[in-house]
């Protein structure tokens, strides 16, 4: 029996199943550091105030980059995947300890003192989430797979 879930729409014109939005925002939200990274270094004389009103500790700034290299190479890898179909599959297992590493990371932040805070709270809750959506959705696991490369 064949799923139903995938649909011809959801192929580009290579033949290639399309990855789906909320991919996209998964990889932005796991590099969600480097996002901020940019935009301090885009903001010029603001920048200095802009790391330090969400990362007051410099070396969290720099544990915060670790997680996001999956997403920069799963973004980079992600036009070239039949190219490189070994390097892409193993990319969904490292999307996902990338995810499972930031999700930690923020509880061990508090384990250790930080304040429980809104914006942190909503992070925790959309790691989860990512991770949910990572591991459970078949058309992100059909992109990965080698029969759709």
């Amino acid at each position: 029996m064949k799923s139903t879930e995938i649909s011809p729409a959801d192929y580009d014109s290579h033949g290639r199943l399309k990855l789906p939005f909320l991919f996209w925002c998964v990889l932005l939200l796991q590099a969600r550091t480097w996002v901020l990274f940019v935009i301090a270094g885009a903001s010029r004389g603001q920048g200095d105030a802009l790391l330090a009103l969400f990362y007051p500790d410099h070396d969290d700034f720099w544990l915060g980059l670790l997680p996001g290299l999956p997403a920069a190479f799963a973004f980079v890898l992600s036009g070239r995947r039949d190219r490189f179909p070994r390097l892409w599959r193993t990319c969904r297992s490292l999307l996902m300890l990338a995810q499972l590493a930031l999700m930690l990371l923020q509880l061990w932040r508090w384990l250790n003192g930080e304040a429980l805070s809104g914006v942190g709270i909503l992070l925790v809750i959309l790691d989860i989430f990512a991770l949910w959506w990572l591991a459970t959705n078949r058309r992100l696991h059909a992109c990965f797979s080698l029969a759709h490369l």
